[in-house]
């Protein structure tokens, strides 16, 4: 978004710098003294709220999740200010939040209500609490984390390779009788060929040194996270019906390995140390384990 402009992002882009704005303005809702817009009577979560607004624009699948977020941030913008004893302004916030719509009426004239009696403490303001509030927001975020897990930059090498058409014979030639297993192992390696493909192209462009040497880091990171994952999960299988035990000699090993190395360096470790087909992601369960 820095970079293109806002309004030159994909869509699932725009929702992450929303929801990135969204949260940072919820993270400071209860202090008042905190401003986002240059209207000081524009409290942080007022200001969530208009962000909340263009997320709700963005996706029509979860009207049930929108409708109670956004009527928990519309209660916990008169709570906080009641809160703080600021009840002339809770009034204030009440005229801006609701327009004269039927729908909003039953909420507008409970919360004013509330305001009149001057109590921060009343069951309303009780029951639809901040911490529900945030609760509800997490639940948001997880289905949206999950909707959108993978890596933003296989997506963008993939599409660099189905533009070019590149790769996509050497990628597709494999037999059609393998295991699930080797399917994900497959699945790996024509996700790490893709972003080789994409920094390939990418050399073209005015790179700094310390910008490619980010990108590189970043991408050797990723693609090794999901080795170990396919590591993790096939060997998974293969010990699914009979998990090994760790002996005692191979947690000595592991201490040594760490002593020596620090936590962490769980490639080191299982290279240095004598293990029975343990993996880096086996040894990092164990050490918390221990």
């Amino acid at each position: 978004a820095l970079i293109k402009g806002l309004s030159k992002i994909p869509t699932h882009q725009k929702r992450t710098v929303y929801l990135c704005q969204l949260l940072i303005r919820i993270e400071k809702g209860k202090n008042l003294e905190c401003h986002f817009e240059n209207d000081p009577r524009i409290s942080p979560l007022e200001s969530a709220l208009s962000f909340w607004t263009l997320l709700e624009r963005e996706e029509v699948k979860l009207e049930k999740l929108h409708e109670d977020i956004r009527c928990l941030i519309q209660i916990q913008i008169v709570a906080v200010h009641m809160e703080n004893g600021y009840f002339k302004e809770a009034a204030e916030v009440l005229e801006r939040l609701f327009t004269d719509s039927e729908t909003d009426k039953p909420l507008r004239v409970k919360l004013a209500t509330v305001i009149k009696s001057k109590d921060p403490y009343v069951p309303l303001l009780q029951s639809f609490s901040y911490n529900l509030l945030t609760s509800k927001i997490k639940s948001y975020i997880e289905l949206f984390m999950k909707e959108n897990e993978t890596n933003f930059l296989i997506q963008a090498a993939t599409k660099q390779v189905q533009s070019k058409g590149l790769g996509a014979t050497a990628l597709q030639n494999e037999s059609v009788n393998v295991n699930e297993n080797h399917k994900r192992n497959l699945k790996t390696k024509q996700r790490f060929v893709l972003s080789i493909i994409q920094l390939r192209d990418m050399l073209g462009q005015k790179l700094t040194t310390s910008t490619f040497s980010i990108f590189k880091f970043w991408l050797f990171y990723g693609c090794l996270n999901s080795l170990q994952n396919t590591e993790k999960h096939g060997n998974a299988l293969a010990c699914g019906r009979r998990r090994q035990r760790w002996t005692y000699k191979e947690d000595l090993e592991l201490k040594s390995g760490i002593r020596e190395f620090g936590v962490g360096n769980w490639a080191k470790i299982l290279v240095h140390g004598d293990f029975n087909n343990r993996t880096s992601v086996m040894l990092k369960d164990r050490w918390r384990t221990l």
